[in-house]
């Protein structure tokens, strides 16, 4: 294969994992080139929830700066850079340093952005979010010298960062409009096997409600709830959920729905663009999970340099990192007919999502995780 210019915009798992894995076929062939908009370091952003009560500073994540990955991947990595535009008819990137880059070949691995609903009061601004790196840095020195943290999201990125605040002596209030912890995820049932265990670490919930309006207090915030309740904290953190950035794609005219629109072999509506990771939206299915992003890196990877694959998932179980109640997940595809059965375990709980006899799904909390790996084999595959 011909040597081509493949730029990859995005520097987290998605982004470097892709390049290492071309890497790993084509180590000097193609011209890479890698944008981002931070510092390049090389980390887990699911580290991010569970880095406190390891005594981790943000500094202590990456297992590579910049300079390490440029020599690793034999790679140009632009770093604290934005591409604000892409002209697709050009091959060719606007940046913001005023400078083009031309492509043979893109990727768009931009991640996901934290959803943000805007409430009433002057606090609104202050709302923490832990997106990455700096986030995290941010919200570690906040953290100092306080002691209750508000949390807006029961799911399992506000479930994690519970379980990890209470590690560390804060008291967590958790508020959110579900009847349940991970509702997404998790049936009713489960979920409130989960929120009992938080609750014995000392986690306060207030759910099927919602926050209607954060104001400063002389000291931290003051929280109004939609029912009156008033909630006060010392920082609050938003853990509603995340987005697909999709701007850049978006406004180059690329299809997108609740993501980058991709097929199989991650190529967009343009045939020289491809997309992967928290951003994409591959053959209806918008997966932000590392499993589903590293199958789709070695396919992409094998497509690059010049072996057209599809990319292929097989069951996925999500661990959830709450040691307060082991947690792992393998959710049913939407819209699957079934019924969940429950056992109850001396800890935990074990429910599984079954059509007639065939397994589609399960929850496993506590005990039952040692289940994981034969009920695994099991499931279907995600995609063939």
């Amino acid at each position: 294969m011909d040597s081509v210019s493949i730029v990859i915009i995005g520097t987290g798992l998605a982004g470097y994992n892709l390049a290492r894995e071309i890497r790993k076929r084509s180590p000097d062939a193609n011209r890479l080139t890698l944008i981002t908009r931070d510092d390049g370091a090389f980390y887990s952003k699911p580290m991010l929830s569970n880095a406190l009560a390891k005594q981790k500073q943000a500094a202590d994540l990456p297992i590579g700066d910049a300079d390490k990955m440029r020599a690793d991947l034999n790679a140009t990595i632009l770093t604290h850079t934005m591409v604000t535009s892409i002209d697709r008819t050009a091959k060719s990137l606007q940046l913001d340093n005023g400078e083009p880059l031309n492509y043979d070949k893109l990727v768009i691995a931009t991640g996901a952005d934290p959803i943000r609903f805007p409430m009433d009061g002057d606090g609104n601004d202050d709302v923490l979010v832990v997106n990455n790196l700096d986030d995290y840095a941010t919200f570690r020195e906040k953290l100092q010298d306080t002691s209750a943290v508000a949390i807006i999201g029961p799911g399992l990125i506000g479930c994690e960062f519970a379980n990890d605040l209470t590690q560390t002596g804060h008291n967590v209030t958790v508020i959110g409009p579900d009847k349940a912890p991970m509702s997404t995820m998790l049936p009713t049932e489960v979920g409130r096997v989960l929120q009992d265990a938080l609750s014995k670490l000392g986690v306060t919930w207030h759910l099927e409600l919602t926050t209607s309006a954060i104001n400063k207090k002389q000291q931290g915030y003051q929280l109004t709830l939609s029912d009156g309740q008033i909630v006060g904290a010392d920082i609050v953190l938003s853990a509603i959920g995340l987005r697909a950035n999709m701007a850049l794609a978006e406004d180059a005219g690329v299809d997108c729905q609740r993501g980058i629109v991709v097929d199989r072999q991650l190529r967009t509506s343009d045939e020289d663009i491809y997309a992967l990771g928290d951003c994409a939206e591959v053959a209806g299915l918008v997966l932000p999970f590392v499993m589903p992003l590293m199958n789709s890196a070695r396919a992409l990877a094998a497509t690059l340099c010049g072996e057209p694959t599809a990319v292929s998932y097989p069951a996925m179980p999500v661990l959830v990192k709450t040691p307060a109640m082991p947690t792992i997940v393998s959710m049913p595809p939407q819209g699957t007919k079934g019924e969940w059965e429950f056992t109850k375990m001396d800890d935990g709980i074990k429910a599984l999502f079954k059509d007639g006899e065939q397994l589609l799904g399960f929850a496993l909390l506590g005990d039952a995780v040692s289940e994981k790996q034969a009920l695994t084999k099991e499931l279907p595959t995600v995609l063939d």
